[in-house]
């Protein structure tokens, strides 16, 4: 996106004017009055899923310590009244480096989850990569959408045939890449989330994807029929109740013949049962290769090996991540990973990263990937304030990444190679 202003003076811009009259912006605009915003907003079990990581959360904090250690030595006197802060990936020409990273289970934090995201990343042009743990089906987001860009996450079922079902939908749905996310074949552990016993699949959240899918439900239906008669139960709790409902809600159809239903229930366990195979390996890339005419993208690559045997078994791009702290803790940050694994693929497919992303300074500082992947500052934007939170969040990102790239001296994302950074003494 070209423009004599810039994405950045157009944003302040719009805050500064409407400060005249009175009006400030709807959310704080910087990442840690945010997160200290929403803290006080969610309820425990939502704000402990999105904020919380594996572990003692070292990975959390080492994916932050890693920006840390570097820093941008701004020019001057060169011309940056014109900025261009877009990127190409895969035929699109994007507005600027960023994408809004896949996040299950929305609806923890707004009853509108997936759609609302997906209004405001249509609105700004900036890609959504929907979740596989999606709180809606991707039909129905990708209907919010347009034309614009999305991408689909795939976690890897332990059913083929789901896998193909997936692959197929997203294709249909006008989704440009698949994002194999290869850490988490298995949850991590997670404390905030075992201390509360919450696992929010369990209650039939973020299962929409799996609840809308024709295979999915056949294997539903399959686990039912097949279920032996259950030995009496004791009285049910409260909280036991609000799950059953939730259950029922989470599959499709009526409420009231959903709780008579054993389909709910059956829907939840078979989730638990198949979402995710630890045994995939390289070989099986070739079956994905074969089922899909979309773009392969494997999310999770920190090492330099694995880099190159991804290009090996011709991938199309890679995700540095440790998908944001929350699947092995004391990993290597994302960002201390992200040169060994550029290096190793240099310009052959293009290289992404996440994980410790919080505005649009850091864009700036991810060391050679293509783009970068957001994920808590908008789920915050989200939880305070549903789409126009989300919105605003991107924005605000967008903006400092415009107004930073001209005030470092330059003019294009291709000028932010890793000599434009030193690192911190």
């Amino acid at each position: 996106m070209t423009s004599a202003a810039g994405t950045g003076r157009r944003r302040q811009d719009a805050v500064y004017r409407a400060g005249v009259y009175g009006r400030h912006p709807r959310l704080p605009t910087s990442y840690r009055a945010l997160a200290r915003a929403a803290a006080r907003r969610l309820d425990a079990r939502a704000h402990g899923y999105v904020a919380g990581g594996a572990g003692d959360e070292d990975t959390q904090r080492a994916d932050r310590a890693a920006f840390d250690r570097w820093a941008v030595v701004p020019r001057v006197l060169r011309d940056v009244s014109r900025r261009d802060t877009s990127v190409e990936l895969f035929g699109r020409r994007l507005p600027a480096p960023l994408l809004l990273g896949p996040v299950g289970a929305l609806e923890l934090v707004h009853p509108e989850a997936d759609l609302a995201v997906a209004r405001a990343a249509a609105e700004l042009g900036v890609p959504m990569v929907f979740s596989n743990q999606a709180s809606v089906p991707l039909e129905t987001t990708a209907a919010a959408m347009g034309d614009a860009p999305r991408w689909m996450q795939l976690y890897w079922s332990t059913s083929d045939d789901l896998v193909e079902s997936l692959l197929g939908r997203a294709e249909a749905a006008g989704c440009e890449a698949v994002v194999v996310t290869l850490d988490t074949t298995m949850l991590g552990w997670r404390p905030r989330d075992l201390d509360l016993g919450h696992l929010p699949f369990a209650l039939g959240k973020g299962i929409a994807q799996y609840t809308s899918d024709p295979v999915f439900r056949r294997l539903v239906a399959e686990r039912a029929a097949a279920a032996e008669p259950r030995d009496p139960q004791p009285r049910p709790t409260l909280a036991a109740v609000r799950a059953l409902v939730g259950m029922a809600r989470a599959w499709p159809g009526p409420l009231r013949e959903n709780l008579r239903s054993p389909l709910p229930r059956a829907a939840v366990e078979t989730f638990l049962s198949i979402y995710s195979r630890p045994s995939i390996t390289w070989a099986d890339l070739a079956w994905l290769r074969e089922r899909t005419r979309l773009p392969i993208v494997l999310k999770g690559v920190l090492h330099p090996d694995d880099a190159r045997q991804a290009l090996d078994e011709g991938v199309d791009g890679l995700v540095g991540s440790t998908h944001g702290g929350r699947q092995v803790d004391r990993s290597i940050a994302a960002l201390d990973a992200l040169p060994g694994v550029v290096d190793a693929v240099g310009s052959r497919v293009p290289v992404l990263f996440d994980s410790g992303v919080r505005s649009g300074a850091d864009v700036l500082v991810a060391l050679g990937a293509r783009a970068v992947l957001l994920g808590r500052p908008y789920l915050w934007g989200l939880g305070l304030a549903g789409e126009a939170g989300v919105r605003q969040v991107v924005a605000d990102v967008l903006g400092e990444f415009d107004l930073t790239l001209g005030l470092t001296g330059h003019t294009a994302v291709d000028q932010l190679t890793r000599e434009v950074l030193v690192r911190r003494p």
